[in-house]
Formats: structure tokens, sequence, C-alpha cells
């Protein structure tokens, strides 16, 4: 008989797959993020698809200190779930929202990199840089989230991402750009900044890249890095066209549905 972790993951494999949604898993697996990161990854290589990039999730730092968690996590996207900006994204009633973000483009030689990644060396592996969406939420019916575990464990807590239009990557101030968000039809505006993204995007970006490199993972390509949330998490107030903004970058929009 398998163990309990693997059937668990068996389980949220078949909602991931199927676009479904399963029974809460124990509580012990979201309270402590080393089991979380566990399941995560057994998740994670049962998918057939493509990986093409790599999240961070829980970069908010008071969020962090509030959960006593030390540092984010890294959870895989595949490329099934990366759509254009525009695109329509179906939602349902366990989906939590929308998270405005910060992506970067790395080459694909990063892989050969020996050393350790800082905020100074990352920009040499950076491709481009854009805005793109996060639609967030559980493959758990009546899921709350407690712990980081919670969202690690359930594949990263990641339904789609939302590219924006790629820019040449740029020197800029990642500490103090201004974003927001906003659907006129729902009546949604909400302001925020990318100092919120663990100190700044490209600080994310180097503790992704570290991350990648300690699991050794190889992906043998460019792959896209999501630096988290500029927002939180904003619910979705209804169905329709929602856009954000991140300044000096650009926008990005998504069709609700």
């Amino acid at each position: 008989m398998k163990k309990e972790i693997y059937r668990i993951a068996d389980r949220l494999v078949k909602a991931y797959n199927t676009n479904n949604v399963t029974n809460p898993i124990p509580l012990k697996y979201c309270k402590n993020i080393n089991l979380a990161n566990k399941l995560r990854k057994l998740c994670e290589v049962q998918i057939k698809d493509e990986i093409i990039g790599i999240k961070a999730g829980g970069t908010g730092i008071k969020a962090l200190k509030k959960l006593k968690e030390k540092e984010p996590f890294i959870a895989s996207v595949f490329k099934k779930r990366v759509v254009k900006s525009g695109s329509k994204v179906k939602i349902n009633q366990h989906t939590k929202g929308i998270e405005l973000e910060v992506y970067y483009y790395i080459k694909k030689s990063f892989f050969n990199f020996k050393g350790k990644v800082t905020k100074k060396n990352a920009t040499k592996f950076i491709k481009f840089m854009g805005p793109c969406f996060e639609i967030v939420g559980f493959r758990q019916r009546n899921k709350k989230f407690v712990y980081l575990g919670d969202i690690c464990s359930d594949f990263g807590f990641n339904v789609k991402f939302v590219l924006g239009r790629k820019v040449k990557f740029k020197k800029i101030n990642l500490r103090n750009l201004n974003t927001n968000l906003v659907s006129k039809k729902n009546g949604v505006k909400v302001n925020g900044n990318t100092n919120v993204v663990y100190k700044n995007p490209l600080n994310s970006l180097r503790f992704v890249l570290n991350k990648v490199k300690k699991e050794k993972i190889n992906l043998n390509n460019d792959f896209w890095v999501f630096t988290g949330s500029t927002l939180g998490v904003v619910p979705f107030k209804g169905k329709g066209l929602y856009k954000g903004n991140i300044n000096k970058i650009g926008s990005v929009s998504v069709d609700i549905h």
C-alpha cells in the first residue's frame, strides 16, 4: 500500500489534471513547510507537461513574519498554465483571486553558471522582463490560507499565468514602482508597489535562481521566473475584464469568465 503522502499527491494531481477539486489534505502537510515542499515535488513530477518557468510564492515580508517562516518557496510552472495578455480565463468558486507581478525571462546559459547568484550578477541572465497576472486558487474544497504550506503543497497555488508584453531588461529602481489593478465593470481599483515583493522583484529573482541551483533543476531552455505579487491576492468581484499596470514596465489584461 502506498504511503499517505503518495496517495495525497495522486489525489491532488488528479484534481489538477481534470481542473477539479478534492477534499482538503491533512493539516500536517500544510503546517510543516518541509512536508509541504516534499508533497509539491511529488505532485510536480507526475505532471506530463513541459515546465517552462518557476514561481516564487509567499514573497510578502510582512506575511512571512506573521507566518513565522524564514523565506518564500518555489514551484514549477507548466506550459498549459501560461496564456497571453487579453486571454479568457475561466474561474470557479475555489479560485481565490488575482495577483499582479513582475516576470523575468532568463537565458538558459544560467544552468551552466557555477557560482552563487547575487542581485548584481543575476542581471546578466535576464533576457526580458514584463508584467503578468497570476490567477490563484486551491484544488481543495473550502480551503483557507492559514500556513505558507497551504499554498506550497497545492502546486504553489497557481491556476493560470497571464503574460504581458516582453520588454528588454533595463536597470530601473525596482524598489519603488507603483502598480495598480482595475476592473471598471466590477468597481475594482487596487494600488500597490513593487517594494512588497521580498524587498523588490530583483531580490525575489535572486532567491529563485539560487533555489533552482540548490535543487539541481535544469530546464535546458530559456525560462520564466515569476517574482510574486505587488498587491497581495485581490479577490474577484465578478466576471469581466481586469487590467494591471506596473509603472515603467507595462500592462497586462485578462477576461475572467
